[in-house]
């Protein structure tokens, strides 16, 4: 069994491999007693992981010279030596960087400690959970340094009194940070607290995920690159990042489904692919269930862990080899300004937290991809954003004949948080449209921007305008209604460039 990244990778090689969850349930899995052993690699694992494992007896193995959690290297050590100071207790963990070794001492250890344990769990009763609620004063400093806000102090007061109901309903918004237990004057456990609160669904939990498969094929480029570059397919969507969910996995998971409902290409990855996997529908069914997952329009598809996501960028890198011909080879800044300029590709990282998150981000939007990130990402106190109400700053160049031409915020932002899921669907729409669309591929992500705006603000968008270039881009069934904004806001045509932002990529204009 695995959490996070780790255990994406492990269902790449194995069909018994299972998934636990995303990151934010590394706290929950070992305060259950579910694993005999604890192993660790170098990204996204809680500083405190050895404290929690030595709660529940269970040794930990770290693996990595970048997280060693202060353990002795017994990497040169026997085998023999190593599995019986971890079923002693006589050392409550090691750090081994050997990974052969490392699956053998795990193994060995876990079959002897198993009986031992007795999965040994630190999950109150319900009983012991009345009697540790009633010792909660209700100062509410839990409440104050909860990343969610959820109401910690009245449910677990509310607990006391014999109702664990209010804190059972926390159990799907709680990020497993532990920060309320640091701060509670009374040392109430309240995380497990909330795990005994809802030990039933806890119990019950089944999920369904498709299997991360990694690159994007050079034949699938070829089948869905054109329409992608043409705006046929309206954009590619990639879910991507932590799993800080303000208000728990079900966002993700109905975002993602609602993209694909419009035929847009979803991808996912790391902790955000597990959320989608955590939802179902009325039918029961998970987004993997409900759509395929080809590499086409209306499909989800899973590339694998965190680390994948250099798929997703290799992908758009792909388009403009196979179809511009662009060298892949010490040539960036071309890739970059072909990406930007043509694929509509957005990625939505809305359980952002860490600074491998933050990187990551950073390497889509240098490569001309906006990103969208959750509440919490305001956090990271970095935004790029565009003003579209000056229009002097959306000029590109005419690749033909090296005339500045004036195409719209597209895309307006790079890098941006939303605060709802409605705002950053219609974002994702909007920022999926590109200066090199086609008529036709234009009022597709037109028809899709308005109609998401519409049915999350009731209104029409103010500033459709800024996005149509002539009389074709606009929806065939929302001429009517377009035309007068346009008289209204003095709408004039523009011509559709072969757009760059390179002066190297001008071709010297005929005699």
């Amino acid at each position: 069994t695995g959490i996070c990244c780790t255990a994406i990778d492990l269902t790449r090689y194995s069909p018994e491999a299972k998934i636990i969850g995303p990151i934010s349930w590394q706290l929950r899995y070992i305060r259950s007693g579910l694993p005999d052993v604890v192993i660790v690699d170098e990204q996204c694992v809680r500083a405190d992981l050895l404290a929690e494992a030595q709660k529940v007896h269970a040794p930990l193995i770290a693996t990595s010279g970048k997280n060693c959690a202060g353990l002795p290297d017994r990497t040169g050590d026997d085998p023999d030596e190593i599995v019986t100071d971890l079923v002693s207790g006589v050392t409550p963990g090691v750090l081994i960087l050997d990974p052969e070794k490392v699956g053998e001492v795990a193994v060995r250890t876990a079959v002897l400690v198993m009986d031992k344990r007795k999965k040994f769990r630190i999950i109150p009763t319900p009983e012991e959970l009345i009697e540790l609620a009633k010792r909660c004063g209700g100062c509410q400093e839990c409440m104050r340094v909860c990343p969610a806000g959820t109401p910690l102090a009245v449910s677990m007061q509310q607990a006391g009194r014999g109702d664990p109901s209010a804190l059972a309903s926390i159990y799907d918004t709680c990020i497993g940070c532990g920060k309320c237990e640091d701060v509670c004057n009374k040392e109430i456990p309240i995380h497990s607290a909330i795990l005994s609160a809802a030990d039933e669904q806890m119990r019950s939990e089944r999920f369904s995920i498709r299997a991360g498969r990694g690159a994007i094929q050079d034949i699938e480029i070829r089948e869905v690159g054109g329409p992608i570059v043409l705006g046929e397919i309206p954009g590619v969507i990639a879910f991507v990042g932590c799993a800080n969910f303000t208000n728990g996995v079900a966002e993700v998971a109905e975002m993602a489904r609602e993209f694909a409902r419009r035929r847009y290409i979803v991808l996912t990855s790391g902790c955000s692919a597990m959320a989608i996997g955590m939802h179902r529908n009325e039918d029961g069914q998970t987004p993997y269930e409900e759509f395929h997952g080809r590499f086409d329009a209306g499909g989800i598809v899973n590339v694998g862990s965190c680390v994948s996501n250099a798929h997703i960028a290799g992908a758009t890198i792909k388009i403009a080899s196979i179809f511009a011909k662009r060298n892949l080879r010490g040539n960036y800044e071309e890739i970059a300004d072909y990406v930007y300029n043509r694929v509509g590709a957005v990625g939505i990282a809305w359980g952002a937290m860490s600074q491998k998150a933050a990187a990551i981000a950073a390497g889509f939007w240098r490569l001309g991809i906006p990103v969208i990130v959750g509440p919490h990402g305001s956090k990271y106190r970095r935004m790029l954003l565009g003003r579209k109400d000056k229009p002097e700053d959306w000029f590109v160049y005419d690749s033909r004949t090296g005339e500045k031409v004036q195409v719209g915020p597209v895309p307006e932002h790079l890098f941006i948080a939303a605060e709802t899921p409605e705002e950053a669907m219609t974002l994702a729409a909007k920022l999926c449209m590109r200066p090199n669309d086609t008529s036709r591929g234009r009022s597709m992500k037109l028809t899709n921007y308005i109609d998401l705006y519409k049915r999350m603000y009731d209104r029409m968008p103010d500033d459709i305008n800024l996005f149509i270039r002539s009389p074709a881009d606009i929806p065939m069934t929302m001429k009517e209604t377009i035309l007068p904004i346009l008289e209204e806001k003095g709408y004039h045509e523009q011509p559709i460039p072969n757009p760059t932002l390179l002066k190297s990529q001008i071709r010297k204009p005929k005699e």
